[in-house]
């Protein structure tokens, strides 16, 4: 993608409700330059009216190179992979998601010293604020334990806290399908100011997605607002063909997406991929019975990290998954393909 630049990535991509908003950008531009708004109108990266190639004449072409959404979409079903299975942690995780797999196969990574540090989000446990974070403890990625359906944040802003603050060297990045895209554009890329990135990312983890929410809009607006939901008392969020809502006194409130649709974030609106393709290991939800996580696993990269969990006592699993229902609504999802 030589010569590309910040304003080729606004023109293509911001300009055109096309961002992901996954923060990939953010990550890598050298000069700190791009920057997400808070609030219900941050539907793409602003830049601070400086970029090295276009003010200096310097290339760089960073923030071009990583967007999930240069690439065309896959039309892939499942993609690649090495075995489908169904998974539990074998350790206590309090407000695990599903199976608690994915926090699990973290934990033991961090305890074995596989990774020193997971970037991934984490939220507020009184406003359910989301923010991008750098975790480097195994009790405190237990603690922030549970899917997040209300990310407006850049998912991956941290990375660059990771990489180039605090210099680690094995990290683990947990996000959604288009987070898992443009970590393959940053593992893949020859682009020199990429290597940091791409020497010390050692696992992705991708979660399957159907779309994700504003948090302006879904929590402010449709919970708080309309329906008097104080986000405190709100234990758990799902999202299985409606938005279910598990609240601490054990009642349920169910909202069905259509109620909600004005809540997605429009880049979402052109993505095709459920189960994060481009994962060493994808998880979710479905395809597994209640208390169980499907876990994909993609490649050796992703089955090193399974298998030392199992044998570490952290996680088990087996073999009981519902194919069939994974590849219907991943071939739902596949209907989003923009046209030619």
């Amino acid at each position: 993608m030589a010569g590309k630049n910040y304003l080729d990535l606004k023109a293509e991509i911001w300009e055109t409700d096309k961002c992901a908003a996954c923060g990939a950008c953010v990550a890598v531009c050298p000069a700190d330059a791009i920057y997400f708004e808070l609030g219900e109108d941050s539907t793409h990266p602003l830049n601070s009216g400086y970029c090295k190639d276009v003010n200096d004449g310097v290339p760089c072409g960073a923030c071009y190179e990583v967007c999930p959404r240069n690439e065309k979409p896959s039309s892939d079903v499942l993609g690649e992979y090495i075995e489908i299975v169904t998974a539990k942690a074998d350790m206590n995780v309090p407000r695990k998601q599903s199976g608690g797999a994915v926090t699990a196969i973290l934990t033991n990574a961090l305890d074995e010293g596989m990774i020193d540090a997971v970037v991934t989000v984490v939220e507020d446990p009184w406003t359910l604020r989301p923010s991008s974070a750098v975790i480097t403890s195994s009790e405190v990625l237990v603690h922030q334990a549970g899917s997040r359906y209300n990310w407006w944040v850049p998912l991956v802003a941290s990375l660059k806290e990771a990489v180039m603050t605090r210099k680690f060297t094995n990290i683990a990045v947990v996000g959604v399908p288009c987070v898992t895209q443009a970590m393959k554009q940053m593992r893949t890329s020859d682009l020199d100011l990429l290597r940091p990135f791409r020497k010390n990312i050692r696992l992705v983890v991708g979660l399957f997605c159907t779309e994700t929410f504003d948090y302006e809009k879904l929590v402010q607006d449709k919970l708080i607002t309309e329906r008097q939901i104080d986000p405190l008392d709100i234990i758990h969020f799902d999202v299985k063909g409606k938005l279910e809502i598990t609240l601490k006194d054990g009642s349920m409130t169910v909202i069905s997406l259509k109620d909600v649709e004005d809540c997605v974030r429009p880049g979402c609106h052109i993505c095709t991929d459920l189960t994060a393709l481009d994962a060493d290991v994808s998880a979710g939800s479905i395809g597994s019975a209640k208390g169980y996580t499907t876990l994909i696993i993609r490649d050796p990269v992703g089955k090193q990290f399974v298998n030392s969990a199992v044998s570490n006592g952290k996680l088990s699993i087996e073999n009981d998954v519902n194919l069939e229902l994974i590849e219907k609504l991943s071939k739902k999802k596949l209907e989003r393909m923009p046209e030619e």
